[in-house]
């Protein structure tokens, strides 16, 4: 069985993959001090939810943002699973090409994405948004490299940004208003976050369709994945598939290539 991790700012996402498909998948807060073996206990409790122990697991690949969740899993997966884990950076194998000034610089969420493109839907040119902590725009050339980016802060961030800022203004549910425009306050900072961020998606998407060239910009596949990829893809019509689990099928991606060359 292989473990993948996905460490991000704000949440957790583990899968287990056995006999080619994802037998289950979990979440969990995100929380940059706790210790590796915290999380250990918490994936014991996971697995033992369906009758397995961390023995079952022979292998384990990790995507971190968060430096010292690394360090506390790259401690802890040796000392209680019995292997050594493949945590994925700029300098792992993972059949795309990083062609940006600066490869060190590329989350590795944002390659492992790229990873996923390519695998699960070919040579297509295409942009990845992924709506986490921030929400960040991944462009992949039709030859499956990786050319760059877009990053602006999640919706969830501009939120908590404008409440501590403002002494009126209050949290709300971030759903699309019954109309742009807000007849209360609730419904004027819904239009406002919401209905904004459906702006900023729509022109970031059509901005950067047109710097592609021009033989490949009516093939660019538009994928969203993160907690709120559903809820915006209903709202807009830029947006051609949600992969909830492209992080997660991006690192048994490069597991497995990773495996091969072995």
């Amino acid at each position: 069985m292989l473990l993948a991790i996905d460490i991000g700012n704000t949440n957790l996402h583990l899968g287990i993959w056995h006999e080619n498909q994802w037998q289950l998948t979990w979440r969990a807060r995100t929380v940059p001090n706790k210790m590796g073996d915290e999380y250990a206990v918490l994936i014991r409790n996971f697995l033992q939810e369906v009758d397995l122990d961390l023995s079952a697991v022979q292998n384990v690949v990790i995507a971190s943002v968060v430096p010292a969740l690394t360090t506390a899993f790259r401690e802890m997966i040796p000392r209680y699973f019995k292997t050594q884990p493949l945590v994925v950076d700029h300098t792992t194998y993972t059949g795309i090409t990083l062609a940006v000034d600066s490869p060190e610089q590329v989350g590795p969420d944002r390659i492992v994405n790229t990873a996923a493109i390519k695998a699960l839907y070919g040579n297509v040119p295409a942009i990845v948004i992924d709506f986490g902590t921030a929400t960040t725009f991944d462009v992949i050339s039709r030859s499956g490299a990786y050319l760059g980016g877009a990053i602006s802060p999640g919706i969830g961030v501009a939120q908590d940004a404008l409440v501590s800022r403002t002494a009126r203004l209050y949290k709300v549910d971030l759903v699309p208003p019954p109309s742009p425009i807000g007849r209360n306050t609730s419904q004027a900072l819904q239009s406002g976050l919401f209905l904004g961020y459906v702006g900023l998606v729509e022109g970031l998407v059509r901005r950067i369709k047109a710097a592609f060239p021009a033989e490949d910009q009516a093939d660019v596949k538009v994928i969203a994945t993160g907690g709120l990829a559903t809820i915006f893809s209903e709202n807009t019509d830029v947006i051609d598939d949600i992969a909830d689990a492209l992080t997660l099928d991006g690192l048994r991606v490069i597991w497995e290539l990773n495996k091969s060359r072995q």
